[in-house]
């Protein structure tokens, strides 16, 4: 990972790290590898999503475990230097400075360390869509909808699944969300 963070310009890769400070502290649900690898690869720079994933993922867990112990600035850039001698130079100076602004922020209650590691909603969006014809059948005029879920991993990735119901799958969907929504009006 440490010749993928070589590729990474330093104000990219602070981004990076501000996000996932973020992330440690609950305010945002995640961080968003796919836009901030577009945006890089924008800049001109060849990176993939799942080699920013990895090191976001590398750096989550770098930070999270710095506050568990309750390491102090310089304690994590020795213990970086023990252990990761090929980590570029322009990293470690940013890991440093965001550590130092912001690590003693990081919140980590012994409920959040034996919290079960579920996903976390996000965003949803949704569209109707009509199925004309297949090269099997020529007239089907079948009704269908199509969600895309944004969810955050426990990891904080922030990933799009999707999926296609009939209307009456949807119709089904729509009556548990009710059903759920009524529950909630009572707590």
């Amino acid at each position: 990972a440490a010749d993928k963070i070589n590729l990474i310009p330093q104000d990219f890769f602070a981004e990076l790290c501000e996000q996932i400070i973020q992330h440690l502290n609950h305010k945002i649900p995640g961080v968003n590898t796919a836009e901030l690898c577009q945006r890089i690869q924008t800049s001109g720079i060849e990176i993939n999503v799942s080699d920013l994933a990895k090191i976001a993922n590398i750096v989550s867990f770098l930070f999270s475990t710095a506050a568990r112990n309750n390491l102090s600035t310089e304690e994590l850039v020795t213990t970086l230097g023990n252990a990761v001698s090929t980590l570029p130079k322009h990293a470690v100076h940013v890991i440093r400075h965001v550590w130092n602004e912001q690590g003693k922020s990081i919140s980590v209650s012994e409920d959040a360390r034996n919290m079960a590691t579920v996903g976390q909603f996000v965003d949803i969006k949704w569209k109707l869509g009509v199925a004309m014809s297949s090269d099997t059948c020529r007239s089907l005029k079948y009704p269908y909808v199509t969600v895309t879920l944004k969810v955050a991993d426990p990891s904080g990735q922030i990933t799009d699944k999707s999926f296609e119901m009939t209307i009456p799958q949807f119709k089904n969907f729509f009556r548990q969300f009710k059903e759920m929504a009524a529950v909630l009006e009572t707590v």
